[in-house]
């Protein structure tokens, strides 16, 4: 079965920076669309950042513009979010999304906490 397994994320500072990673399994990983996501405690999960199957194609919220990147290696069957310049503001749950065949598949979140 399909499952997406997110690691990396911990507190830092403001300012400082985290790699999130998040291994798949149980798809053909380099068919996919990628995509991480973020939930803030009382507020709704939004999209960050998404790549194409090829990783040649991303995109990003405005909020996370010129600070993160996403990556992915289809070899590893891993889906990377270099988080550089963090604000508090970026507390969250963050997630790996896969939309397989007409359904959302989510992993179990990583949360990153930003604070002094």
């Amino acid at each position: 079965q399909v499952q997406l397994v997110e690691a990396g994320g911990g507190l830092v500072q403001p300012g400082g920076s985290l790699r999130l990673s998040c291994v798949a399994s149980g798809f053909i990983f380099s068919n996919y669309a990628m995509t991480w996501y973020r939930q803030a405690p009382g507020k709704e999960r939004e999209l960050v950042a998404g790549i194409r199957s090829a990783g040649g194609s991303t995109n990003y919220a405005d909020s996370v513009k010129g600070r993160f990147t996403i990556s992915r290696d289809n070899a590893k069957r891993t889906m990377y979010l270099q988080m550089n310049s963090l604000k508090p503001e970026d507390t969250a749950m963050y997630y790996c999304n896969a939309y397989i065949w007409g359904k959302q598949y989510w992993g179990q979140g990583t949360q990153v906490t930003v604070s002094s």
